[in-house]
C-alpha cells in the first residue's frame, strides 16, 4: 500500500490554513505539515498501536536499593514520537520565533498539528496539551526569573533539554469541585514546599515541570484561597523534588499518557503570578485545554471517517462493494457533512482565540470565545464517540477486533467527554456566561450579523427560522431561576452549537462550490430532521 498523509489528503484543512494565515507562515506551515502528516499517518501511527497494545507506560517505583525513584518507563517508539512532535514547534513556536519565517507561529498552526497528530495518537496529544497550558501560564503570569528558569525548556524544539508540562488540579475529595482542594503550601525560607496529593495527575513522571494549585497555609477556604505554583519534577542534581507516584491509573483508553496519583512530600514550589488568582489563571489554561480537547475529537472523527470510507470501498458483500449500497452511502454522507462543517467551525473559533490571546479582541469577543469553547467542546467530544461507533459498525465484526484501529478510536474518544470538563460542568459554564455577561444575546446577535452577509444561499431562510426559535427559548432561559437553568443548560448549549455550525455551513456553501452546497443541505437536513420519507437521497448524490 502507498503511504498515507493526513495533511495532504485533507483539502478542507489546507483551505482553512491558506485563508487564515499570512502567506509566509502558510508557505512554511504547508511544507512542515506535509512532512508531519506523512510521519503521523505511518511511523507515528504504528508506534501508537504498539504503545496501546504492548508498550504502555509503567511505573518503576523502587530502584534496586529499595529507594523510591517514582520513574515512569515509556517505550522507545513513544520517545521518538515525543522528540519528533515537539521539534515541529507544536508548543515552542507559539512563544518563540520560527527561524524560517522570522516571527512566531500561532494557535491556528499549532492546532492544525494537534488535529493531524490526534488522527494517530490522541493519547500523546494529552501531554502536548498539558505542555501548551504550562507554557501559556508561564508566558502570561510568571515573573522573569521563573520564565528564564522554565520557559526555554517547556518551549524546546530541540535546542534545549525538553521539559514537558503538566497541570495538576484533581484531588480525591474535590474532583471538578476545585475549591475543595486541600494540598497545602508551607513557607520554607525564601520559597514554599507542597504537601498532599493529586489524585488524577496526567503526564506524571514525564513532566519536567507541573503547574499545581495549592493553598498557602493560612489562606482562605474555597477556590479564592488557591495559589498557582510551578513545581519542577526534579532538582538540578537529578533527584526527585519531594514528589512520589503512588500508582498509575489503569485507563480504558489513551494509554499513551501516564496518569497517576502523585504525592507531594515537601516539594519545592514557586508562586506564579498573584497568590490570590491561582484558580483564575488555571481556568484560562483550562479554556486552552478545552480547545485542544475539541481538536483531538476532530482528529478521531476524521480517522474514523477515513477508516469507514476505506473499508466500504474495499469490502465486497452480496456481489457489490459496500459503498455501492444506498444505506452505506447515507451513513458516509452524513458523517462527511458533519466532519467538514464541524472542522471548519472549530477552526473558526480558533481564529477568534488567536485574536483573544494577542489581546486584539473586544470584551464581547472574549465572552463569545468562552461560550464557543464550552458548546463546541461538548459537541465535538460526543461526536468523536459517535464517529468511532459508526466506523466500527461499518466494519462489522472486524470493527470490534483489535487488529483494526477502530476499537482504539472508540476507547480513546470516550475520555474526551470527561477530560477538561464533563457536559454538566460545561453546562454550568454556559449558565455563568448567560447570568453574568448575557452571552446568549451576544451569540444571537453575532449569528444574525453573519447570516445577513450571506447573499446567495437558498437554505438561509431555514437557518433564520431555527435561530429565531432559539432566540425565543434563550430569552426565556435567561429569566429562569438558577436551578431550572442548570436543568435546561445542556440541551440549549447543544442547540447553540448546532446553530453555530449551521451558519458556518451556509458560509461554506456560498464560497466553496456545488459539493459544499450539497454537504450543507445534508448537514441541515440531518441536524434539524428536515427530510421527509420519499424525499431525494441527497447523501447518495455524493457518490455519483
Amino acid at each position: 500500500m502507498s503511504r498515507r498523509n493526513f495533511y495532504t489528503e485533507d483539502e478542507t484543512l489546507q483551505e482553512i490554513l491558506r485563508n487564515g494565515m499570512q502567506p509566509d507562515l502558510f508557505s512554511y506551515a504547508h511544507k512542515a505539515l506535509s512532512q508531519f502528516g506523512d510521519r503521523v499517518a505511518n511511523e507515528i501511527d504504528e508506534r501508537a498501536r504498539h504503545t496501546d497494545r504492548e508498550g504502555e507506560p509503567r511505573l518503576v517505583k523502587f530502584d534496586r536499593f529499595g529507594e523510591d525513584v517514582s520513574e515512569v518507563w515509556v517505550n522507545e517508539g513513544y520517545k521518538e514520537t515525543v522528540k519528533e512532535t515537539y521539534q515541529t514547534g507544536i508548543v515552542g513556536y507559539l512563544h518563540k520565533e520560527i527561524p524560517e519565517v522570522g516571527s512566531p507561529g500561532n494557535y491556528l498552526y499549532s492546532f492544525a498539528q494537534g488535529y493531524i497528530l490526534s488522527q494517530a495518537e490522541p493519547g500523546f496529544y494529552c501531554p502536548v496539551t498539558l505542555t501548551m497550558a504550562t507554557a501559556f501560564l508561564l508566558e502570561h503570569y510568571a515573573d522573569d526569573e521563573l520564565k528564564d528558569k522554565f520557559l526555554p525548556h517547556v518551549c524546546s524544539t530541540g535546542d534545549e533539554e525538553l521539559f514537558e508540562g503538566a497541570t495538576f488540579l484533581t484531588e480525591r475529595q474535590g474532583g471538578s469541585d476545585v475549591g475543595a482542594n486541600v494540598v497545602k503550601a508551607i513557607p520554607y525560607g525564601d520559597h514554599l514546599k507542597l504537601y498532599g496529593e493529586k489524585y488524577f495527575a496526567s503526564n506524571a513522571g514525564m513532566a519536567g515541570v507541573a503547574m499545581v494549585l495549592a493553598r498557602i497555609e493560612g489562606a482562605r477556604e474555597g477556590s479564592r484561597g488557591l495559589t498557582l505554583f510551578a513545581v519542577p519534577w526534579r532538582h538540578e542534581d537529578g533527584s526527585l523534588n519531594g514528589i512520589a507516584i503512588r500508582r498509575l491509573k489503569d485507563k480504558l483508553g489513551v494509554r499513551a499518557v501516564p496518569s497517576g496519583e502523585v504525592e507531594f512530600e515537601g516539594a519545592i514550589a514557586y508562586v506564579v503570578g498573584d497568590k490570590a488568582h491561582g484558580l483564575k489563571y488555571m481556568m484560562e489554561a483550562l479554556n486552552l485545554s478545552r480547545i485542544c480537547n475539541a481538536v483531538a475529537s476532530l482528529g478521531i472523527m476524521r480517522r474514523a471517517l477515513n477508516e469507514a470510507s476505506d473499508y466500504a470501498h474495499q469490502r465486497d458483500a452480496f456481489g457489490k462493494k459496500l459503498v455501492e449500497f444506498p444505506m452505506v452511502q447515507d451513513t458516509l454522507g452524513k458523517l462527511t457533512a458533519k466532519m467538514e462543517v464541524e472542522l471548519t467551525t472549530v477552526f473558526d473559533l480558533i481564529t477568534l482565540y488567536d485574536r483573544v490571546v494577542a489581546k486584539e479582541a473586544s470584551e464581547e469577543e472574549i465572552v463569545l470565545t468562552r461560550l464557543y469553547i464550552a458548546i463546541l467542546k461538548k459537541e465535538s467530544a460526543e461526536q468523536a464517540i459517535h464517529f468511532a461507533h459508526e466506523a466500527i459498525e461499518m466494519h462489522g465484526g472486524n470493527g470490534y477486533i483489535e487488529d483494526f484501529v477502530t476499537p482504539r478510536l472508540l476507547r480513546d474518544a470516550q475520555v474526551l467527554t470527561v477530560w477538561e470538563g464533563t457536559a454538566n460542568i460545561l453546562g454550568l459554564e454556559f449558565v455563568r456566561l448567560v447570568r453574568k455577561f448575557n452571552a446568549h444575546i451576544l451569540f444571537v446577535d453575532t449569528m444574525k450579523l453573519r447570516l445577513e452577509k450571506i447573499q446567495m444561499s437558498s437554505l438561509k431562510p431555514k437557518v433564520i427560522r431555527i435561530l429565531d426559535d432559539l432566540d425565543i427559548d434563550l430569552a426565556m432561559f435567561s429569566r429562569l431561576d438558577e436551578d431550572l437553568q442548570t436543568f435546561e443548560a445542556k440541551a440549549l448549549a447543544e442547540r447553540m452549537a448546532l446553530v453555530y455550525e449551521s451558519v458556518v455551513s451556509l458560509e461554506m456553501s456560498e464560497s466553496k462550490g456545488e459539493r459544499m452546497v450539497l454537504l450543507a443541505e445534508i448537514y441541515l437536513e440531518t441536524t434539524w430532521n428536515m427530510r421527509k420519507i420519499g424525499d431525494p437521497m441527497k447523501t447518495c448524490q455524493l457518490f455519483k
